[in-house]
């Protein structure tokens, strides 16, 4: 199960522009780093059913769970997520895992 992907997806609320603005620009590099694709985000998603989510939606991906893992206390990633932390409202970032390959 090493190689199936997983899809990151978050919900926040930006609430200090300048902050959030200095994490988006370290963002990139770093998510790169781990073999990340960033899929898209909305700042308008739609809830058809169920708890509204007001806010910003993001979605990427990296090729495992590990590798998100990975990313995730990344040293480099932990000191610009303050950058996040002190810029906006987490709602929650949640891993979701891909289906295996089919042999």
């Amino acid at each position: 199960m090493s190689d199936t992907p997983v899809y990151m997806l978050v919900n926040l609320h930006v609430t200090n522009a300048d902050e959030y603005r200095i994490y988006e620009k370290g963002f990139f590099p770093i998510l790169k780093k781990y073999g990340g694709q960033f899929i898209t985000y909305d700042d308008q998603s739609e809830t058809l059913e169920g708890t509204v989510r007001e806010g910003r939606m993001i979605m990427f991906s990296f090729p495992s769970a590990q590798v998100a893992r990975d990313w995730f206390a990344d040293p480099e990633y932990q000191a610009l997520s303050e950058h996040r932390r002190a810029g906006t409202e987490m709602q929650f970032l949640t891993m979701v895992h891909g289906l295996p390959p089919r042999s």
